[in-house]
Order: structure tokens, then sequence, then C-alpha cells
């Protein structure tokens, strides 16, 4: 019998319908259930074959549970070793490494010493920063958000340099990503679904939350409808994501990747829609599905993508679960 774990916190509508969809086809010796942890002790197997996880990038105990359950080959949608590593930074430079347009961004270090730190700790920094070279390439207005973590959180929109030194007293300890604004006449968000899979919504991200899947761009040609497709298949595998939305802004008839890194994103049809509610459902439904029926218990089963498969961590990350198993 091949399990199938969803494990999720907060949400009520998708975990269940995925749930309730799987095990609706019916599938010889495959079975979905909600996962429940009565004890995590290290070294032993999760009972599972196959985990989405929608939870543990919020809770460090679930991101312990998951990586044991991969350390004993369980498929877990998505890899939480890359999600560990991943930063908007250096989803960034991946992108442009891979030719797709990005924002210009530079990286701004914490107002405040982290702890356990203080000013010996930085004396490699040259202070002040080369603010004039910063504000010269980014200019004005520019957006500036946490390097790492997403939801919206300490996004400040600025229009001077006043403005950027006022708010960035406001940010503690997280380091902030400074990036350009990209005025745009249109604005796509698009699913991606075991790396094979996409859905383009168009969105608009101005207006109210349930609203913005309520949209269209009628000047948008077919023709730049398949690059963002191309670029979200290519983003996709080669960053290992499983499930991810990645957003797109248009300017100039050019899609610039705006927020590619999004393990769980919203599944909610309230917000998104019955029709893409739907086409998700059935999507996830049919990968996980999948990821089952391939699923080999004395490997490893996680999704590395190309560019973590062909770099220095990725590999020996890799190669330490294969030998544990």
């Amino acid at each position: 019998m091949k399990k199938i774990g969803i494990l999720h916190g907060q949400e009520n509508v998708f975990p269940q319908a995925l749930i309730d969809s799987i095990n609706s086809r019916n599938e010889p010796g495959i079975v979905a259930e909600m996962i429940r942890i009565d004890k995590l002790v290290q070294g032993r197997p999760s009972g599972y074959d196959v985990i989405v996880d929608r939870i543990s990038h919020d809770v460090p105990f679930y991101r312990a549970w998951v990586k044991n359950a991969a350390a004993f080959g369980a498929a877990v949608l998505n890899n939480p070793y890359w999600l560990d590593t991943e930063e908007k930074l250096i989803a960034n430079v991946i992108a442009e490494k891979l030719g797709v347009p990005v924002p210009k961004s530079v990286l701004l270090p914490s107002n405040t010493h982290p702890p356990d730190t203080n000013a010996n700790s930085f004396r490699n920094m040259a202070m002040p920063l080369d603010w004039e070279s910063i504000f010269s390439h980014i200019g004005f207005p520019a957006y500036m958000k946490p390097f790492s973590g997403g939801g919206w959180k300490n996004v400040y929109k600025l229009r001077t340099p006043e403005e950027l030194y006022e708010k960035h007293q406001e940010t503690g300890t997280l380091v902030m990503l400074l990036q350009e604004e990209i005025i745009f006449d249109a604005y796509f968000r698009c699913y991606c679904i075991g790396g094979t899979d996409v859905h383009i919504m168009p969105y608009e991200p101005r207006n109210p939350h349930h609203e913005r899947y309520v949209a269209d761009f009628p000047h948008v040609s077919d023709a730049q409808k398949n690059q963002i497709r191309d670029y979200v298949l290519l983003l996709n595998k080669s960053l290992g994501y499983d499930i991810n939305t990645i957003e797109f802004a248009m300017r100039d008839g050019i899609p610039y990747a705006i927020d590619f890194t999004n393990p769980v994103p919203d599944a909610n049809p309230d917000s998104v829609g019955q029709h893409n509610f739907d086409w998700l459902l059935k999507t996830v439904t049919d990968m996980v599905i999948r990821r089952a029926k391939e699923h080999d218990p004395n490997k490893n089963n996680l999704n590395w993508g190309s560019f973590m498969r062909n770099s220095v961590n990725g590999k020996l990350v890799e190669e330490k679960l294969m030998v544990s198993q």
C-alpha cells in the first residue's frame, strides 16, 4: 500500500479536497490521508511514501519531521532541503543565469546587528555604503523587502533616498533586498505543478485580495504568453519545485519574473476562483498519484531540480541522503 500524507496548518479547503480527490480515483494500492504525528523518534521512517507539505516552512518541528521522512525515501513535495537554502537574491541570480528577466536588485545589510554580533563583526563592511551608486543603479520608485521569506511582510514602496533611510530603520535584523519598480501594463500569476504543467492566470496585485484574479489583459499576445510559459518551466525545472507559483510583470512587452519562490501558493477557491482551483486540484492529484506509483523506497525520491543537482551542495546533500537509506 502506498500512503500519501497531507501536512497542513491553517488551510481548510485545499488539504481535504486533495485527499478526497486522490481517494476518489480508486487507484489500486494508493490511499491519501491527513498526517497525524504522535512522536518523532530519530531514525524511524514516517510511514508515508509521498508527503504534500503545506506548513513546515512555518513550523520548525514539522521541518525536522519531513527531513527525517525524506531520509527514509519519502517523496516530500516540495524538497525541504532546497527550501532551506532558498532566498530571493540567489533565486534572482539563478534566473539571470538562465536568461529570465528579473528586476535589478541590491542586497542591503541589516539595520540592527544580529544577535551575538557587534560592530567588530562587520569590520569588512565599508560604511556608509556606496548609496549614490546603489540609487543610480536601482532608481526610484523602488521596493524594499526581506531577501528571504514571503507573505508580503515588511515590504515597502520607496520614492526617495530619505524614505529608504527612514523605513530601513524599521527593519531591525532583517537583511533587505532593494529592487527597481517594474511599471507594468499586464501581470500574470502562474501555477506550475510537477515541473511540467503550467496554468497562466491574469492577476491584478493592485486590486483588493478577493478581486486580484478578476483581471484581463487582451493586448498580451499568444507569443508573449508562450514566452511566459517557457520561463515558468525553465525556472521550476532548474529550482526543483513540485508545487509553485511564479508572477510576471509585463513592461514594454517583456515579462519580468517578480516572485517565483512560492512553494505554498494560495489554493483557496474564494480568492483564486473556482476555475483556477479546479485546475490546481486536478493537476496536483495527477502529480501526487504519479509520484506514489513511481516511488521506490530504496532510493532518494526528492526532486532536486537541475540547478541543485548540478551544484556542489545539492550533490553532497543528495549523496548523504542516499547513503543513509
